[in-house]
């Protein structure tokens, strides 16, 4: 037994010295992390679209919103308007899935529904594009996806947002990322680009409305769930 416990101390002390085994170790773990939260979301997420009538759901305004719900899917198409969730989110995880026809947007940390470009974040829906700052997976004018993950059917997408940290996945991939706190100046990004908003990032709400956008193209959200972190 001494021999085998004197082996693996022997084993832990050279994992210290090389970096290869420190990067190995650290990939594991991080790699477990990410299954154990995103198997805590599918356990405990809820559902923010019953899959039968608009229940949750409003229109910028706080009333009743024009999306309909077609096929347990939820449809929005040129001028119904955005929708919003009436509950405010702060720290989560939301998967959903949409099929669209052309420009759409996912909303979320929106404080003003009646000034979403200036009060929250968007990830792009688009039919499969760039990668650029306004394609599919973009945190729009923000950062481009690594790669264009679309497909012209459903998409399933994961938005993980925790405190600064902001990350898209698509399709089974994780595609993008940000780190809010790098946004220090207004309408600049930190890699010296131009933005459109007003604020710096860092000093955006960090909690508000999730909602889709209306862009003139019909579009449709089902399977639409959140996990509060």
């Amino acid at each position: 037994m001494k021999r085998i416990l004197d082996t693996r101390s022997r084993k832990a002390q050279n994992n210290q010295t090389n970096p290869k085994a420190m990067k190995k170790i650290t990939s594991t773990l991080i790699t477990l992390i990410a299954v154990s939260v995103l198997s805590s979301a599918d356990n405990h997420s809820k559902s923010l679209f019953n899959g039968k009538d608009l229940t949750g759901w409003q229109d910028r305004n706080g009333k009743e919103s024009k999306w309909e719900v077609v096929d347990g899917t939820l449809q929005g198409k040129k001028k119904t308007g955005d929708i919003w969730s009436k509950e405010r989110f702060g720290d989560f995880i939301l998967s959903l899935e949409f099929k669209t026809t052309g420009n759409s947007g996912i909303f979320f940390r929106t404080d003003n529904p009646k000034n979403p470009v200036q009060t929250g974040i968007e990830v792009q829906v688009e039919r499969p594009n760039g990668p650029n700052k306004h394609s599919v997976g973009a945190l729009y004018d923000l950062v481009p996806p690594k790669k264009n993950n679309a497909t012209t059917g459903w998409n399933k997408v994961k938005i993980t947002a925790k405190d600064n940290m902001i990350t898209v996945e698509m399709n089974g991939e994780v595609i993008n990322g940000m780190d809010l706190n790098k946004w220090t100046e207004p309408n600049k990004n930190p890699d010296g680009s131009k933005n459109k908003y007003k604020t710096p990032l860092k000093d955006f709400k960090r909690e508000g409305h999730i909602g889709f956008q209306d862009h003139g193209h019909l579009v449709s959200y089902r399977n639409i769930k959140i996990e509060k972190l």
